[in-house]
């Protein structure tokens, strides 16, 4: 068993593209240190290496691995991944996330068949599947996430799950392919507060997600997204953007930590204490989410089961 300061998981080795969309981002001798509490446990164990060869031996990619998940020794360890499907080359570039990005690889037809193999054989009460953004696919990808579903519920028929979906660039058609497999739960994550939004997420529109998860829930969904703070924003814009998800009904949210993942991304502008993450939640239980899920290691898929227990 090991603990290891989250800053040490970062890449040291990269170089390349210098960030500069933000004026009021911290310069290198202002950025905060990382906290010294802010520590994982990096133990592996059966469980864990069970979920890395199965995935292995069907050329699978998870989000946790894809993204630099500091969670995933915990998650891995208690049986739960999430899936990432339609390849692992986005085709869009957030300055927050480390998921490559360039041209996509043709569609793989057989990825949703070994999603559901994997799900089968690792036992999953409960699965999480998301995706790379697939801008230049007509549907976006809806297709694929529809035929991942059907074919995990034919294997799976007792499995619950949970779809985190990109935006679709706002095609209705395309989202309404996905409500019509009827997930238990249906995500897409805000990620940041408005003001930030052209800067962090350039290829994506702030009112364009909300209007998503509206749309959503009007198809019967129930819907969930996530909120990351450190990027440069203030309590009260995070309030705003808890404020416009319960404005649409949006049943489940999880408010995490930034941590950027290589020298490359977007340097953390702040690091909140833990008794932030928890008045957080505590106000979002107040505004009428069914399940708030706040702290500093919480990240989208974290203790996914039991929130979908919680909140159906």
């Amino acid at each position: 068993m090991s603990f290891i300061p989250l800053d040490r998981l970062r890449s040291s080795s990269m170089t390349g593209r210098q960030l500069s969309m933000l004026s009021d981002q911290p310069s290198a001798e202002q950025r905060p240190r990382l906290p010294s509490w802010f520590k994982i446990n990096a133990k592996t164990g059966p469980d864990y290496f069970e979920i890395k060869h199965t995935l292995e031996q069907r050329g699978l990619h998870t989000i946790c691995e894809e993204a630099r998940c500091p969670n995933r020794w915990e998650c891995w360890n208690a049986r739960t991944a999430t899936f990432l499907i339609l390849g692992d080359i986005c085709t869009r570039r957030c300055h927050y996330c480390s998921v490559e990005t360039g041209r996509p690889h043709a569609l793989d037809k057989d990825e949703p068949a070994r999603v559901a193999e994997a799900i089968q054989a690792l036992g999953l009460r409960h699965a999480v599947i998301t995706s790379v953004n697939r801008d230049e696919l007509p549907d976006g990808g809806a297709g694929v996430f529809a035929e991942t579903i059907k074919q995990t519920r034919r294997l799976n028929p007792t499995c619950t799950i949970e779809v985190l979906i990109p935006d679709f660039e706002g095609d209705e058609d395309a989202l309404s392919i996905v409500c019509a497999e009827k997930p238990e739960i249906l995500n897409h994550n805000i990620e940041t507060v408005r003001r930030l939004f052209p800067s962090i997420r350039p290829q994506g529109k702030y009112q364009r997600s909300i209007d998503l998860l509206a749309k959503a829930k009007q198809q019967g969904m129930k819907t969930k997204s996530g909120l990351i703070l450190g990027m440069g924003e203030s309590l009260d814009e995070a309030r705003e953007v808890m404020r416009d998800l319960r404005a649409v009904d949006c049943d489940i949210i999880t408010i995490g930590q930034y941590l950027q993942p290589t020298r490359d991304h977007l340097p953390v502008a702040h690091y909140y204490d833990p008794s932030e993450f928890s008045l957080l939640k505590k106000e979002g239980f107040a505004m009428g989410f069914a399940h708030v899920e706040s702290g500093p290691l919480v990240r989208s898929s974290y203790h996914a089961e039991q929130q979908v227990i919680r909140s159906l």
